[in-house]
Formats: structure tokens, sequence, C-alpha cells
């Protein structure tokens, strides 16, 4: 039996190969007829006419080639910081909604990435135009990056070409006679610009009120130091508190509601940020809680991704630890100007195998550590930091002479003590003097008497 032969009633003369808009081919819009009516209709939903080519945005993602077609929507200026796409470009993420994605983020070309250099983290204020075919708004124009002018940002060297050096310009935290936690910290375990300080804490032993503290330090005494709080996987209402009780710095949250996608690039993003900062000569402190947190966010992404190779103690993935250890590793200070300071936080005793993992791999990656005492704070001795086990490398580079002299006789002096006794002594003996001045002077008179 043969076959019925099919009718070419309907479509198209020409098959087109389709292009960047998806629009090739001659003559390709179809007969007359339900038929072609149809064929034009599927065309569209593949990309569009005539070959059913890249899609809405070809082969080349976002920036797309049309970019010279008419448009008549107005410039308006917009800013953001700069979240960079594995493809080359960028979108411009709000900082009042904790950098988060949003459709109205306006798109970075790039092109325009490109022809200045610009780096994932830097804050971009820009002229930018509504998209066309419901496409999202669009940078036409770099007004400026980091409060320069996107030629001078060329000239920015990038932040692992410099060169790191010891922490040598000290951070006084002291504001007043009280809190005494400033005041211990700035004797016993003195923090300097770049320091990579971590705070390693039992549960209910202190650490957010720590971190209040040392923040309310940092923007009393230190306006001009940038000051970043980055909460992850944090209690909703802990996310609440910390916005209210400082109010010198920026408070940025990804908490448990959140997925670990949100974790993971929240992170990234907010540390990229206190680079291009640091790297631009300024001096950034950035707080992050926590340490512990965030390791196993990214241990569940890598799971999730397929990335990992191997687990190791308690369920950790071998390689789940490579990013937040770089991460925490980006603390330093520069010989060319700038820093960043990073204070981390590290749970431990929480029955956790995993949580004891990670604070293994970050056990010595600092060059400051604060170590708490959860029989001190079961006794309401605040601060409750373990002397012994507590201190800063290098601290001589921070203290004067007569500071250092002054700290050395009185670890000498509580080191004789058990630990619960020496943190409450110093903190009665602390509680006598208005200030560490006045009490650095009675131990060196007492020093010099002998």
């Amino acid at each position: 039996m043969a076959k019925k032969k099919r009718s070419n009633r309907g479509r198209g003369q020409g098959s087109g190969s389709g292009g960047n808009n998806g629009s090739g081919g001659h003559n390709g819009s179809g007969g007359q007829g339900p038929s072609g009516n149809k064929s034009r209709t599927r065309r569209r939903r593949r990309g569009g006419g005539g070959g059913g080519g890249g899609g809405q945005n070809g082969n080349n993602g976002p920036d797309r080639e049309d970019d010279n077609l008419p448009n008549d929507a107005p410039l308006i200026e917009g800013q953001g910081i700069l979240e960079m796409h594995p493809n080359g470009y960028g979108f411009l993420r709000g900082i009042d909604n904790n950098y988060s994605r949003e459709r109205s983020d306006p798109f970075v070309p790039g092109t325009m990435i490109e022809r200045y250099g610009l780096r994932q983290g830097v804050y971009i204020k820009a002229m930018v135009q509504d998209g066309r075919r419901q496409q999202g708004p669009r940078v036409r124009e770099i007004l400026d990056v980091d409060g320069m002018a996107p030629d001078a940002f060329l000239e920015v060297k990038a932040f692992d070409t410099l060169t790191p050096i010891n922490p040598e310009v000290w951070l006084p935290m002291e504001v007043g006679k009280k809190p005494l936690t400033n005041r211990v910290i700035d004797l016993l375990t003195p923090m300097g610009k770049g320091q990579r300080a971590l705070i390693v804490a039992p549960p209910r032993s202190g650490k957010t009120i720590m971190l209040q503290n040392i923040a309310e330090g940092m923007s009393v005494n230190h306006p001009d130091v940038k000051l970043i709080v980055l909460l992850i996987d944090e209690r909703p209402e802990e996310v609440t508190d910390m916005k209210r009780s400082i109010t010198g710095g920026e408070v940025i949250a990804s908490s448990l509601d959140m997925d670990v996608e949100s974790h993971v690039r929240l992170s990234q993003l907010v540390i990229d940020r206190a680079k291009r900062l640091a790297e631009s000569g300024q001096d950034v402190f950035l707080m992050l809680d926590s340490i512990t947190r965030l390791a196993r966010a990214f241990n569940k992404w890598v799971g999730k991704s397929g990335r990992g190779r191997a687990t190791g103690t308690g369920g950790l993935d071998i390689s789940a630890m490579d990013v937040p250890k770089k991460l925490f590793a980006t603390a330093r200070a520069f010989q060319e100007g700038g820093s960043l300071t990073i204070v981390g936080t590290c749970l431990v005793d929480t029955n956790s195998r995993m949580d004891e993992a990670i604070f293994q791999e970050f056990k010595g990656t600092g060059n400051m550590e604060v170590v708490l005492d959860r029989r001190l704070a079961d006794r309401r001795v605040w601060p409750s930091i373990d002397i012994s086990q507590s201190g800063t490398r290098r601290e001589e580079l921070l203290h004067d002479e007569e500071t250092y002299e002054a700290v050395t006789m009185l670890r000498r002096t509580l080191s004789t003590m058990h630990e619960c006794d020496a943190m409450e002594q110093l903190t009665k003996q602390l509680g006598r003097f208005e200030s560490n001045a006045e009490f650095i002077k009675l131990i060196s008179g007492a020093s010099a008497a002998f």
C-alpha cells in the first residue's frame, strides 16, 4: 500500500538556523491556515520563528548582542553589590535586603565587567534602564566603583597580590569601666588590624553577649573601621536582637529558615565584599557567627552538588572544609595599607562529632583565640574566658612595653590559680579601677617595688 504524500500547506519555505535571537530562516513565517498557526506557536515556544535557535537569550546568556536596539525607557540611577555569574555577567544586589536575589536586580553585561576589570563584591553606582520584552533592568553606564571612577578601579591591586603582614595596629575595645569583657580582651587577648580571631564557645557560655560587646567597642572607638556582622543559620530572634544592639555596623543574616544554598552564597558574597574594601585601602572588621554552622552548610552543599569525594569523622566531607577555611584565612593586614579582621565563633561541647571535627579543622588557623569556659558561665562569672587557653600571637607588637610587661606579670600570677578562681579574681580587681590604664600602673608599680 502506497504511503500518502504529506501536504506542504501551512509550512514555511525555509528552515533557518536560529542565530542568537532564534529568528533565522528565509520566509520562515509559515503559510496560512490552522497548521501554519500551530507551527508558528511551536516555534515561539522553542525560542522564536524560523529555526528554533537560541531561545530568549540564545547561547550567550542574558548578555545579548541586540543591545543596540531602540529602547525608550528612561535612565535612572541604581546601585548595589556586584554578584558575578560563572558565565562572566553579573547582577547588582541590594544592601537593604541581605543581598538577596530579586527580579528587579539590575543586570551587568559581561563586556562591561571585562572592560573595567570588575570583581565580585564591589559597590557600583550606575545608570539603569528597564529591559525589553519582559526582561529585567540593565546597567547602561557605570558612574563609580567603590567611590572611584571606573577607569581608576583598574589600578586597584587584587587582594591576593598584596603583601600580608602581622597585625601591628592595636584595636582597643575598652569603652569605660564596663563592660568588663572588653577590658579583659584588651589585656589578655588584644586584637589588631588584620587579626584572625577564633572564639571557642560551648553552649550558653556568653558568646552572643561577647560579640555584642566587641561590636560596641568597635563602633565607639573605631568609627572609621567598616564593621560587618555576618550571621549564618542563626535563630530569627537572635538576628533581630543583633540588629537592634549593633547600630554602628552592617548586620547581614541568613537565618535557619533559609536553605543551604543561601548560607553558602551569602557567606561568599559578604567575604568578597570585605576583600574589595580591604584591597582599596580600607580597614574592615568582620564578625562571623558561626564558623561551625557555616561549615555544616558547606558540608550539605558539597553532598547535594555531588562534589564530595570521601566522608570523614562525624559525617564531615573531606572537601567540605576547603572553602570555609579559605574564607577564614582571608583575614590579614597589608603592607600597602588596608586590613581585614575576622572574628569567628566556633561551637564545642555540643555532643556532635561533626562539630568537634570542624573545631579540630580550624584549631590553630587563627592568630588569636578566646576560649570560653562553661564552668565560669555556670558560676555567673563574666566574661567566662579560660585565661590559660586564650591568647594572641605576637602580642608584643600590639602592646607598648609597659603594658606588655604588666600583662606578663599578671598572667604569671593568675596561672598559679584554678581557672575559675583566676578569672573571678581578675574581674574583681578590674572592677575597682575606672580604666585598664590605672590597673596597669598599679601592676607596674608593684613590679618596680621588687
